[in-house]
């Protein structure tokens, strides 16, 4: 089995010393030679097509002026092994805009290739997914590009104020100076997008706000493109009320983690409540990433795994508890 080469640039695929392709080698168990304008795949019959699928791939994306780095394809090989995802289809993807340094910011899973499909669709997106799927960037990155392109004229970014485990009452400051450090995750991705000076620059002048989510209430928010970020920590009503702020010509993204809510026990989660009610909504798009949609360090994605069985050991472990909190 073989694929054609021709036309490019042979060390944009094989990677620096090679690297890319002895990494498809030890995942896939197959041997990749190099013969001209062709790669020879040598190995068991379903492991050689699945290889030859990647690299065809891998190919086409450089073709189309897209290089895939060695973290796009140690992604694609991931959720191709895992998950029987067609082997590399999120490389095809076109890139959702340029960072400020020029990177394209592009899916990197078939899952988040639909969750951004569904961004540019739909007027209202939920993704639900673990730390580390890119629900919160890719939403960004949508948001930038809807306001580049002027698709809207302005960015509003919110968060729930919960405290995780620690009060932040006695920190010095005032208000706002005591929420930054809740809301400084979406500084942080709007850095790495547009930049820190573009970033500062539209929060001055209100392109981009950034608030808490207690701050939404009794505003109708017309031509933006509202975000709300770890909605699990918000409560039903709360959420309702983020919602219904939307007005014309705007777009909304919520997106959170519904097993890692911060609200006490006995509190309901705005976004398992919503997710209820408007299951059935016409033109609402629900998206759901798993931990085959980590796209962090890859050590991100062991954590993940080590405690989803560590919660599953303790459930069977202790079975009478677990009912009772259902």
């Amino acid at each position: 089995m073989s694929v054609s080469v021709g036309g490019i640039e042979l060390s944009s695929l094989l990677g620096e010393r090679d690297a890319n392709l002895r990494m498809i080698e030890n995942e896939l168990d197959v041997v990749i030679v190099p013969r001209d304008d062709r790669l020879q795949i040598y190995g068991e019959g379903e492991q050689a097509r699945t290889a030859a699928a990647l690299l065809d791939n891998c190919v086409r994306a450089i073709r189309r002026g897209n290089l895939p780095t060695q973290h796009d394809i140690s992604c694609a090989l991931r959720t191709t092994v895992e998950d029987s995802a067609d082997a590399g289809e999120a490389l095809l993807s076109e890139a959702v805009m340029l960072t400020h340094r020029g990177k394209p910011i592009r899916p990197k899973t078939p899952a988040q290739a639909h969750y951004v499909q569904a961004l540019s669709e739909s007027d209202l997106t939920f993704c639900i997914g673990p730390a580390g799927t890119g629900k919160t960037f890719l939403a960004m990155a949508a948001a930038a590009a809807a306001l580049k392109t002027g698709i809207v004229n302005r960015l509003v970014l919110s968060r729930p104020i919960v405290e995780a485990g620690e009060s932040l009452g006695f920190l010095p400051g005032d208000m706002l100076d005591k929420v930054d450090p809740y809301l400084r995750p979406l500084y942080d991705a709007l850095h790495d997008i547009i930049g820190s000076d573009r970033t500062r620059r539209l929060t001055e002048h209100g392109t981009i706000e950034v608030v808490p989510l207690a701050y939404m209430r009794g505003r109708t928010i017309n031509d933006a493109y509202m975000i709300l970020d770890e909605a699990q920590n918000c409560s039903p009503s709360q959420m309702k009320m983020f919602l219904t702020r939307m007005g014309f010509g705007s777009r909304m993204a919520v997106t959170g983690d519904i097993t890692q809510s911060d609200l006490p026990t006995d509190q309901d989660s705005g976004l398992h409540d919503a997710l209820r009610v408007l299951g059935d909504v016409t033109d609402v798009r629900v998206c759901r990433l798993t931990q085959h949609d980590i796209v962090r360090h890859d050590l991100v994605q062991r954590i993940v795994l080590a405690y989803d069985a560590a919660e599953q050991r303790e459930r069977s472990d202790h079975p009478d508890e677990d009912r009772h909190a259902k």
